[in-house]
């Protein structure tokens, strides 16, 4: 049982999959609040979710951009996909989003094209943490802001799930990830209260050094 749930937390497929992006909007959705708002975008931004699952992200991304704006959802499950593109019928048909079915490793986006970017919970699945850092470093545009969010590593390892294909980084290991890939982290915030809140990491293209 706890096999077949960390399977479908990585890679949601089918009915079972549809259940579990519905459970993953209620229970996330206060985190992926705060790592919207931590976005800080204006009206009319270019935003995107990275591995938007049960599409919440979304959601609270076409709230904060506006008419004006645009975003960007890309995920690697056909499942999650399908169901943002009911889900989001207006939008797409309007032009204000985008739906992509790939890998963060490989981003379907154009360098420097997007303000904005968070990623939830989808760190525990990279097999190649630096290719995924190199990812979001192209597509930000200078001054843009990544977000990635990740559950406290400490509480993670007392959670039975993750031995099934989880791999729990210290948030150490992807701030140097980012850094190694040009993105500065500029804050490190806490969502909850204890050892156990949860982390938003926040990180920005590094500045050329003449402009330093």
């Amino acid at each position: 049982m706890l096999r077949a749930l960390a399977e479908q937390l990585g890679h949601p497929s089918g009915l079972r999959g549809r259940m579990v992006g519905r459970m993953l909007n209620r229970r996330n959705r206060g985190i992926i609040r705060a790592a919207v708002n931590a976005l800080e975008a204006a009206p009319g931004s270019r935003l995107a979710d990275v591995g938007f699952g049960g599409g919440v992200g979304i959601e609270l991304l076409l709230e904060r951009v506006g008419p004006d704006g645009h975003v960007d959802g890309v995920d690697r499950s056909e499942t999650m996909l399908d169901a943002a593109h009911r889900r989001f019928r207006d939008a797409l048909t309007a032009g204000r989003l985008s739906l992509f079915q790939a890998s963060m490793e490989y981003l379907p986006l154009a360098d420097a094209s997007l303000d904005g970017v968070i990623t939830l919970n989808t760190f525990y699945f990279l097999p190649d943490l630096g290719r995924a850092a190199a990812e979001f470093a192209r597509v930000l545009r200078p001054g843009g802001r990544l977000v990635v969010g990740v559950f406290d590593p400490a509480a993670m390892q007392r959670m039975p799930v993750v031995e099934y294909g989880f791999r729990v980084r210290p948030t150490e290991e992807i701030t140097a990830a980012l850094e190694s890939a040009g993105l500065v982290q500029t804050r490190h915030l806490r969502v909850g209260r204890g050892p156990d809140a949860y982390h938003l990491l926040l990180a920005s293209p590094a500045l050329p050094p003449a402009a330093a």
